[in-house]
């Protein structure tokens, strides 16, 4: 890697708004570790990779304390400051609360909550010892809302919301900076791997992640507090869900979100 160029770590860049994250830091000049899980990893580096930006691929289960300390191993020995960090990994889990499985919903909690915590607590240490860094946290539209049907998956949102707010707060004499990603319905792998595409939400429109990621990294660069992304559809719902009551976000989102309402 380039100690010229800036360094970014991006959590969940194998698809997705992740490897769209990634590919703006590329594009701007930043050599890349890039985290997540699967197989598609070693491709998305591969397509990361170029003669101006290099690109350290760390395949690791951010769900686990093990996967999240290997990484932070990894961003040691590059021996490298970390300029920009973008917590993005996550999960999501659709249907009855009393019907799916705890298993899967207590993974959603490793990857969506505990996991960006102990990855923070490890990487803004750093940052704020050195005086300089920015922290772009994938929170959601839903982070707004009580999830009927999506329960813990919007609560977890709910956490990263709250989460990157306060962190920022903390955090505003130091130099270093928090900035929260809101992004609505997207154009990833998400609805199918919640098992969602019986739903209105997951059958309907989406936003291109190209178009999510380009205006979380703006964001991120601007020093921003948060940022609505992308559709008009989307900045809308975020404002109705500064003045509706919570009831009637849980029943909107119900209507959304329930087995079968692709069909109504």
């Amino acid at each position: 890697m380039s100690d010229a160029n800036g360094l970014a770590v991006i959590t969940g860049a194998s698809s997705g708004i992740g490897l769209e994250l990634a590919r703006q830091f590329a594009e701007h000049g930043f050599d890349l570790i890039v985290a997540a899980e699967d197989d598609e990893l070693t491709a998305a580096a591969g397509s990361l990779d170029g003669a101006d930006v290099k690109v350290d691929a760390v395949r690791v289960d951010l769900a686990t304390p093990t996967g999240v300390e290997r990484l932070y191993e990894r961003i040691q020995a590059s021996n490298r400051p970390v300029d920009a960090l973008a917590l993005n990994a996550g999960i999501g889990s659709g249907g009855a609360f009393t019907e799916t499985e705890l298993e899967d919903e207590l993974k959603l909690v490793d990857l969506n909550v505990r996991s960006v915590v102990h990855l923070a607590k490890l990487v803004v240490r750093d940052m704020v010892a050195r005086g300089e860094g920015r922290v772009l946290i994938t929170s959601s539209i839903a982070s707004t809302m009580p999830g009927s049907f999506q329960a813990v998956y919007n609560a977890s949102k709910s956490f990263g919301q709250s989460f990157a707010l306060a962190l920022r707060n903390e955090l505003k004499d130091t130099g270093v900076t928090v900035t929260s990603l809101m992004p609505g319905p997207t154009d990833t792998e998400f609805f199918e791997r919640a098992e969602m595409l019986d739903t209105k939400v997951g059958s309907g429109d989406k936003d291109d992640p190209a178009d999510v990621a380009r205006d979380g990294f703006e964001a991120l660069m601007a020093g921003d507090e948060r940022v609505v992304s992308a559709s008009l559809s989307t900045k809308l719902q975020a404002r109705a869900g500064r003045v509706l009551p919570d009831s009637v976000k849980a029943g909107m989102h119900r209507k959304m979100a329930e087995p079968g309402s692709a069909k109504g």
